[in-house]
């Protein structure tokens, strides 16, 4: 007989947000959520989504993580925010429906990858690095010198296959064809309602219309059925500090150079 908290789990929609920039913390936090779904057996999942991607690897795990919550039976909505581009479309395309608002920020399906070329600013403070390597491609993207033709090419060549593994996520996920999809996936930005003429998204709607839709997909009732949050991130003491949003905007963007310098990205970057 099962435990009673998963009888009424069963009755239950379950509810997940991934907002601001994917990296390793969200990750974490994400995928101890979706275990305790799973193991709730909670028969649907709102995927609250406002951001605008993150690390390739990151991703990909929070995306083959809601394909085997799909598999055991999970039906799973997507809900766009403010924002959902690249790598918050890969993983909307992980759910079985897609609801964005008409004005969401979407799309932007493609990979970047940035370096800092810091050569003249250390030559006028008199810096030289010393570099020994095993290999001509160890120092690659080293900020001391520019890119070799050669290092360049091996770059991209990184690119195009994380390219790749993007397109043919979005066309399984959405049933489009590779084709299809490369036509659009070149990095440009769309509205929801663009997105939805492509086949990117289902419905346009809010997150209200979402959730009443993953109700109704896992038989439940969307006036009844209570919807529990899993996986909320903890207050922070900057959320009490005047200015905190600017404050935060600041810490996000030295994050994304500094930490994520020499990374392919599926990230919205304008």
């Amino acid at each position: 007989m099962p435990w009673p908290w998963r009888r009424k789990t069963r009755r239950t929609l379950a509810r997940v947000v991934i907002e601001g920039p994917i990296g390793a913390p969200t990750r974490t936090r994400v995928l101890k959520a979706l275990d305790q779904v799973r193991q709730r057996q909670c028969p649907a999942l709102l995927l609250r989504l406002d951001t605008p991607g993150g690390t390739v690897g990151d991703s990909q795990e929070i995306h083959a993580a809601l394909l085997r919550l799909r598999e055991n039976g999970c039906r799973v909505v997507a809900s766009f925010g403010n924002i959902s581009a690249s790598g918050g479309v890969y993983l909307g395309v992980a759910a079985e429906r897609i609801v964005a608002n008409p004005g969401t920020i979407t799309g932007s399906i493609g990979v970047i990858l940035r370096g800092n070329d810091l050569s003249q600013l250390l030559e006028r403070l008199g810096v030289r690095f010393d570099t020994v390597k095993s290999g001509i491609y160890k120092d690659i993207l080293s900020p001391d010198r520019a890119l070799s033709e050669a290092e360049r090419g091996v770059l991209q060549d990184l690119i195009d296959s994380s390219y790749g593994q993007f397109v043919e996520a979005v066309a399984t996920g959405r049933g489009l064809e590779q084709d299809v999809v490369r036509r659009f996936a070149d990095g440009r930005v769309f509205s929801g309602a663009q997105a939805q003429q492509l086949g990117l998204v289902d419905e346009l709607g809010d997150e209200e219309r979402a959730r009443r839709l993953a109700m109704e997909l896992a038989g439940l009732n969307p006036d009844s059925s209570p919807t529990v949050t899993y996986g909320q991130t903890p207050g922070r003491l900057t959320r009490l500090l005047p200015g905190r949003n600017l404050l935060e905007a600041i810490a996000t963007a030295l994050r994304l150079e500094l930490a994520w310098a020499g990374q392919p990205l599926w990230l919205y970057r304008p």
